[in-house]
């Protein structure tokens, strides 16, 4: 079934799944697709298969900031399946993929009537708020080398080894100047950690990036572990 792709799905009990299941859809997510605006009420729920949902602030000087980010390992909108609340950010697909979609009304209805839903999304939710968390301290006492093992290995846990990126999109992400992404960039590639070339991005040694990435990246892992019994 296409829907177990999506770990938090998979962990439902068939049962669970089968009262979700008549109302999912099956949608492609092309990149740059922008799902929600700040303060603006979600209607569906993304759990997706494969590809990545990016959770970013604008800044009045144009700068766009990643706070957090969703794949296969969890979904977008389970704060607002929850609560009812907007959406805090604006929320845009990052790499392009497929998810299984679901009105809001009905997966909030579906979370109320079942408690291993309900505590599925709450489970879900503390972890984005640890992974946001993580991330504001990283982006303030990490240098940009590894601020960018960090976000690559979080990538490569979600879509495997090879991605569309340009330096452009990923200094957008971490905050800084493309050029300062080349700076970091370029002596990756040249140990052999990674290959990028018109605008695609290869994990070549995903374990010497986790010789040099920052504390982060196991720290967020070890949270979802902690949360879930398992990791991410």
């Amino acid at each position: 079934m296409a829907h177990r792709q999506n770990h938090l799905l998979k962990m439902l009990s068939p049962d669970d799944l089968d009262r979700l299941v008549p109302y999912f859809k099956t949608v492609d997510m092309p990149h740059a697709q922008v799902l929600a605006e700040p303060h603006q009420l979600i209607e569906h729920a993304y759990f997706p298969h494969s590809g990545v949902i990016s959770f970013v602030v604008e800044l009045r000087d144009g700068k766009v900031v990643e706070t957090g980010m969703a794949g296969r390992d969890g979904v977008m909108g389970a704060s607002q399946a929850l609560d009812g609340r907007v959406s805090l950010n604006k929320i845009l697909i990052q790499v392009p993929g497929e998810a299984s979609i679901i009105g809001m009304d009905r997966l909030r209805k579906v979370a109320t009537e079942s408690a291993s839903v309900r505590e599925i999304l709450l489970k879900y939710d503390q972890f984005f708020m640890a992974h946001v968390q993580q991330s504001v301290a990283c982006n303030a006492s990490h240098d940009i080398k590894a601020r960018m093992c960090r976000w690559l290995l979080r990538l490569h846990d979600l879509v495997d080894d090879d991605f569309p990126l340009t330096h452009e999109f990923l200094a957008q992400m971490l905050g800084v100047r493309r050029s300062s992404i080349s700076e970091a960039a370029n002596p990756l590639q040249s140990a052999g950690l990674i290959h990028y070339a018109r605008g695609r991005m290869r994990i070549l040694d995903a374990k010497g990036l986790k010789d040099i990435v920052c504390e982060c990246y196991a720290d967020v892992r070890g949270h979802h572990r902690r949360i879930f019994g398992t990791l991410n």
